[in-house]
């Protein structure tokens, strides 16, 4: 009997290509936040994709960008990192913006596994998508790939995915299963929860304050022989100016988070979840680097 394939599949790309959107659609579940705002992704997240053909598990990485602030710093090198074991690479690029500086970065950094990387033209149902200057960009700098390897896909309208998935079962060994089929993802609890929390609110605030945000799961304990999970959660922020924003007048904007937070909750956990949701400050939290390496592990 041949035996199904399976692969540690890493998703690159400059931030906001749509790496997270991608991973959703394929998985056909919410397993990575998504967001207008760019480096909304800081840890490398896996979603699990099972057909008959057998296993993809994905890793979203977090956006590749040029910066030199320590948190970017480690982000970059987060996705570096997942390169390395992967058994074949999903590049996606935005159709909608110019190859510049960033998207060379990624190109140079994928020539060493050209020969396991498909290429996705994310965007492409959008007016001003540049696809013909997308495939010349891969010819260009990642030779090595061949054209039918190179897709166009709109991963927010799911279309274009499962030619994308097929051709990542080609690349794909023959080897059993990383994870029981079951699954489509392989994240904690408490982190899904502090995920979902940073989603909801990352795309209710403006301005700086999405990057300044985390979310701390201070307690969380089941209750009624397990039907509900009790959970205490704080939204940090580096600075005090930032608390009333976040809480919002007459804390409309924590009751919203809360709520919608909660919604999102429910459809992804068979038992009940109880939110207490606060917010407190831990001043200049993206330059200590104890706080940085527990986030972002």
């Amino acid at each position: 009997m041949e035996e199904k394939k399976c692969a540690l599949v890493v998703i690159i790309g400059r931030p906001s290509a749509g790496k997270s959107t991608f991973l959703n659609a394929a998985c056909q579940e919410n397993v990575s936040i998504v967001s207008p705002i760019p480096q909304t992704t800081r840890n490398a997240i896996r979603g699990i994709v099972n057909t008959s053909l057998g296993q993809l598990v994905f890793v979203d990485t977090p956006g590749y960008h040029k910066s030199e602030k320590k948190l970017n710093l480690i982000l970059q090198q987060t996705a570096k990192d997942q390169l390395e074991g992967a058994d074949a690479v999903l590049y996606l690029i935005d159709s909608t913006r110019e190859t510049g500086e960033e998207e060379e970065l990624i190109a140079s950094l994928l020539l060493p596994y050209a020969q396991k990387t498909v290429v996705a033209a994310n965007k492409c149902d959008l007016p001003n998508a540049q696809i013909s200057a997308c495939k010349d960009f891969v010819k260009r700098t990642l030779a090595e790939i061949p054209d039918e390897r190179f897709f166009e896909i709109s991963a927010k309208d799911d279309k274009g995915t499962e030619d994308v998935l097929r051709a990542l079962y080609a690349i794909a060994p023959e080897q059993p299963n990383l994870y029981p089929e079951g699954f489509y993802t392989d994240q904690e609890v408490e982190f899904r929860i502090a995920e979902v929390i940073r989603g909801e609110a990352i795309n209710r605030l403006q301005q700086e304050i999405p990057h300044a945000l985390y979310v701390e799961i201070a307690d969380a304990e089941f209750k009624n022989e397990g039907k509900k999970l009790w959970v205490r959660a704080f939204l940090c922020v580096e600075r005090e100016s930032q608390k009333g924003i976040v809480i919002g007048k007459g804390a409309s904007m924590i009751k919203t988070i809360r709520m919608e937070s909660l919604k999102k909750l429910r459809d992804i956990f068979e038992y009940k979840i109880d939110l207490d949701l606060q917010v407190k400050v831990d001043k200049n939290w993206r330059q200590k680097d104890d706080r940085l390496s527990r986030l972002l592990k």
